[in-house]
């Protein structure tokens, strides 16, 4: 296909008679990565661990994704890290590298069934607006709530309470968004 399109561009570039014989190229837009796999980490004080983790590798249709879901302690506050992978490919290729790198057109929110979880953003793009690869998830009580991840591509940042983590008002592409049951104990 790729080839196709090379060979038009240049006999289309070519009939033209006042052009340059080096042919312009069609510019390909970024494509949107595959994302097969989004792992959340977090890191309790005292070093324990809870992974929340979403796995899709046949996408969708096919295979049922496999889902990890996790328990909290109450009252405490934890460190995360998101990871984003495609593994269709060997190795798996790191997504989570591209979203830090291209920061500005991309932002992870964190939403939750039950208001006394909260996360608060530990990162920054180059112009100090969040992005949501690191973060802190604050538990308070004994409960059991939903927590829904999603990744957008090109998110208005400087729209109402976008940086503080509303998505309603981030319009943008969502690359992928899963939901996880969360207990709290």
């Amino acid at each position: 296909m790729r080839l196709l399109l090379l060979s038009f561009a240049i006999v289309f570039v070519s009939c033209k008679k006042d052009d340059p014989l080096t042919p312009t190229l069609p510019t390909i837009p970024n494509q949107e990565e595959v994302i097969t796999t989004l792992n959340y980490t977090l890191t309790a004080p005292n070093g324990d661990v809870v992974l929340f983790s979403f796995k899709d590798v046949d996408g969708d249709g096919g295979n049922a994704p496999v889902i990890v879901n996790g328990a909290l302690d109450t009252n405490l506050t934890y460190s995360g890290k998101i990871e984003l992978l495609n593994e269709t490919v060997s190795p798996a290729e790191d997504i989570t590298e591209e979203v830090k790198e291209e920061g500005d057109e991309h932002q992870i929110f964190y939403q939750f069934s039950n208001p006394d979880l909260g996360t608060t953003y530990t990162d920054a793009d180059a112009n100090g607006k969040p992005i949501g690869v690191s973060t802190q998830l604050i538990t308070k009580g004994t409960f059991s709530s939903t927590l829904t991840i999603t990744l957008r591509h090109t998110p208005d940042k400087n729209a109402s309470d976008v940086a503080s983590g509303d998505i309603s008002n981030a319009g943008g592409e969502t690359d992928i968004e899963v939901t996880f049951d969360v207990d709290v104990k």
